[in-house]
């Protein structure tokens, strides 16, 4: 799973708010599907310049993540270098183009957990899920310093 950084939380709810608005959305295309439109977000690149990158090796996000080369040059893996950077796993990818990362899912009642990953409100309600959950991991790694007590008699 992800690490739960700020900026892809952000990235998430943001992508999910644009999806949810009309952003273009095409599963079958590199730049304007799942994983395309996270990008999108997090590059500031367009959906054709994402779509162009990935063209130049064969593939969808799952096998482009395979075919992932951190000392390549090509431009598809320095897009993916930057989404790990802000603490995406590869296998995240993989799973947010497919919608079936456990631990997202099992946020879902279990009626409602058969996402289908080329389902606009799907991928929207995905993010968002993956956003709390993130979120959540986030402030559970925060712990404040005890209030010594002296500090604490001077406030009362």
């Amino acid at each position: 799973m992800a690490r739960p950084t700020p900026e892809l939380i952000y990235a998430l709810r943001q992508t999910a708010s644009n999806l949810q608005n009309g952003a273009p959305y095409q599963w079958g295309h590199m730049g304007g599907c799942n994983c395309g439109n996270l990008a999108q977000q997090l590059t500031k690149l367009n959906k054709d310049q994402i779509h162009r990158y990935a063209m130049q090796r064969h593939g969808d996000w799952n096998e482009q993540a395979e075919d992932y080369c951190s000392t390549s040059q090509m431009p598809i893996d320095l897009l993916i270098n930057e989404l790990l950077n802000v603490g995406l796993l590869l296998e995240d990818l993989k799973h947010l183009e497919r919608l079936d990362d456990r631990a997202v899912l099992l946020r879902f009642p279990f009626e409602k957990r058969h996402l289908k990953h080329n389902v606009r409100e799907d991928v929207v309600a995905y993010m968002n899920a993956w956003a709390e959950l993130l979120e959540e991991q986030l402030l559970n790694k925060i712990t404040l310093p005890a209030i010594d007590q002296f500090v604490l008699a001077a406030l009362v």
